[in-house]
């Protein structure tokens, strides 16, 4: 049976296990072909935590757009540090990078909905699958209450643009439950949740939100759409 086939019979399994659970489960199911890519946002950061904890055997990844804010970086550091690991960082195709700027302008992002998205492909999508390839099970960091489009996801779900896996551990938590494992177990966290900034992206594209905002309002505010930049576009 292929792995395509396979995802929903997976996802009966891994349903009602718990992140630790189902973290451990898949990693033992699909030896060195698990893979979480971490944003470093507080889900992630938890994520992070729990892979630690119990050393197990799942690479951690992130991607530097060349657009990320100091603390972002800085986070990067602290988390090495305090779970003794090294977290692989991708960067985006300078070639492409280099294209895009000379076409659009430094921060031709802010023009339009097509040029932020093709400017998150260079930065963020074509990075991330070269750093999927060759492995089976993707884990994220995705909660369904961050927005309406993660509502109606699955903890393991075929993403079909990857051929690829995906396994949502933290999908059914609430930010009230995620906060307090954070406190809990001392997890480091980005500086910047303490300025109103919830969901932390490029520098540029980034704000802290407002009283009664929904959690994604800070990501591209200047613009109408899903708030997403293609990496889980459903």
């Amino acid at each position: 049976m292929s792995l395509k086939q396979n995802w929903s019979d997976l996802e009966i399994r891994v349903r009602d296990l718990s992140p630790s659970e189902g973290l451990a489960f898949l990693a033992d199911l699909f030896p060195g072909k698990v893979v979480f890519s971490t944003s470093l946002g507080q889900e992630d950061q938890v994520i992070t935590q729990l892979i630690a904890s119990q050393n197990l055997p799942i690479r951690i990844f992130s991607l530097d757009t060349g657009r990320l804010f100091p603390e972002t970086l800085e986070l990067l550091a602290r988390t090495e540090a305090k779970y003794k690991t090294r977290i692989k960082v991708y960067y985006p195709e300078r070639d492409s990078v280099e294209t895009w700027v000379a076409k659009n302008g430094i921060n031709g992002f802010y023009e339009s909905v097509e040029n932020r998205k093709s400017c998150c492909y260079v930065r963020k999508v074509e990075p991330l699958k070269r750093a999927l390839a060759g492995n089976e099970i993707w884990v994220t960091g995705l909660r369904a209450e961050q927005s309406a489009n993660r509502s109606g996801m699955k903890k393991i779900e075929w993403d079909e643009s990857n051929q690829i896996i995906k396994y949502n551990p933290l999908l059914d938590w609430s930010f009230d439950e995620m906060i307090a494992y954070i406190d809990g177990h001392k997890i480091p966290y980005n500086t910047l949740h303490d300025q109103g900034f919830i969901s932390i992206g490029c520098a540029p594209c980034t704000r802290a939100i407002l009283p009664g905002e929904d959690a994604r309002a800070g990501r591209w505010w200047w613009e109408d759409s899903k708030k997403e930049c293609g990496l889980h576009s459903k």
